[in-house]
């Protein structure tokens, strides 16, 4: 991942950073796990604008994210990362063995092809999901 310092032809792009990540993929969401989002554009119940300059932007479809991570002990290969318009983080797609998709936070260091497990038989490595009494103390954890 690289950050690119975009040059400052307009006062909009002036001191604009990219963030560049040639392992994310191209295409599309995985339609099956999103969701439309609706925008709020600043206005309560009744429609009337309550707080201004509100809204616009480009539409969002929202990722459906597994925090829960409960199918023990069956593996799972990450098929794809993927960029997320909803969040700061990137999102990476599970296959599991049973052909079941899901999306999770991606965590540092996990990279397309990756094997990761949950449950509390699973091995302590990066991406893999366990109780916090299973985790020795000391262990960097993430997405709790």
């Amino acid at each position: 991942m690289a950050l690119v310092k975009v040059k400052p032809t307009s006062p909009g792009r002036r001191g604009l950073v990219k963030v560049v990540n040639p392992d994310l993929h191209r295409g599309g969401p995985f339609e099956r796990l999103t969701e439309s989002k609706k925008r709020g554009s600043g206005r309560n119940n009744n429609g009337h604008i309550t707080m201004r300059h509100q809204g616009g932007g480009h539409k969002r479809h929202y990722r459906l994210v597994d925090f829960r991570r409960n199918k023990d002990g069956i593996a799972a290969k990450v098929e794809r990362l993927e960029y997320d318009p909803n969040r700061s983080a990137h999102l990476a797609l599970l296959l599991y063995a049973d052909g079941e998709r899901r999306y999770i936070i991606a965590p540092r260091g996990v990279a397309v092809g990756a094997q990761l497990m949950n449950g509390s038989d699973a091995p302590i490595k990066s991406g893999n999901c366990l109780p916090l009494r299973n985790i020795p103390v000391g262990t960097t954890i993430h997405c709790v």
